[in-house]
């Protein structure tokens, strides 16, 4: 069980999660108006000081620009990435190729109990995406941090059609673990993404929360 936790805005937080027993920690930047935003300086920053305590760091992002994101890869240092947009299998393809040593996460968006990429899934693959995220889209279309739930059954249903490992992001909590117990079983499910469910009511990371959820869900999958 890896636990992600994405959103983390200053060394404080990234500390916190080491503490807490986070796995990996996303860092957003080419988010416009995410929460979250990262200038460049700040991203290395907080990159380095996964590095030290211990999760590994994560770069978000929406971008599609590889000279961008070749940028923020040499200057914070992280190898890997996670595509929450809609970034197509050439662009992949291209950052594979650029940058080898970097892990690609290619987020999915499921909507309704359908994969609104799915039709893409096997040229993701071939391109080199190494671990799929399902996520769930707003009825507004919004992505990422909407705290909507994705049904067990959709998202072990992506599980059974790809190759690659499979993480679940999407209203997580410590409380809805449960639920989710087919899918924990699953041979390609790799882990959790958290974001909203991982702070508390001033929408601060709260590593009580982040411990907890680790707690649940690690004795969900090996129920």
């Amino acid at each position: 069980m890896r636990v992600k936790v994405c959103g983390a805005t200053q060394v404080a937080d990234v500390e916190l999660l080491a503490a807490a027993g986070a796995d990996f920690v996303g860092l957003w930047h080419g988010v416009p108006r995410g929460h979250a935003e990262l200038s460049g300086s700040a991203l290395a920053r907080l990159a380095d000081a996964a590095r030290t305590t211990g999760p590994r760091p994560i770069l978000v992002t929406l971008s599609s620009d590889l000279d961008t994101l070749g940028e923020a890869l040499a200057r914070s240092g992280i190898r890997w990435v996670q595509l929450h947009g809609y970034q197509q299998p050439a662009m992949v393809r291209r950052l594979k190729a650029a940058h080898p040593a970097v892990t690609v996460v290619k987020v999915l968006h499921m909507r309704g109990g359908e994969c609104v990429e799915r039709a893409l899934i096997p040229s993701y693959e071939r391109a080199g995406v190494d671990v799929f995220l399902l996520d769930a889209l707003a009825a507004d279309g919004r992505i990422g941090s909407t705290a909507l739930t994705i049904e067990p059954a959709a998202a072990a249903a992506i599980a059974d059609r790809v190759s690659r490992p499979v993480m679940l992001a999407g209203g997580l909590t410590a409380d809805n673990s449960a639920r989710y117990r087919s899918l924990t079983g699953h041979p390609r499910f790799y882990g959790i993404d958290v974001d909203s469910g991982s702070r508390d009511a001033d929408g601060r990371i709260d590593a009580r929360q982040v411990a907890l959820i680790r707690d649940k869900w690690t004795v969900v999958e090996h129920a």
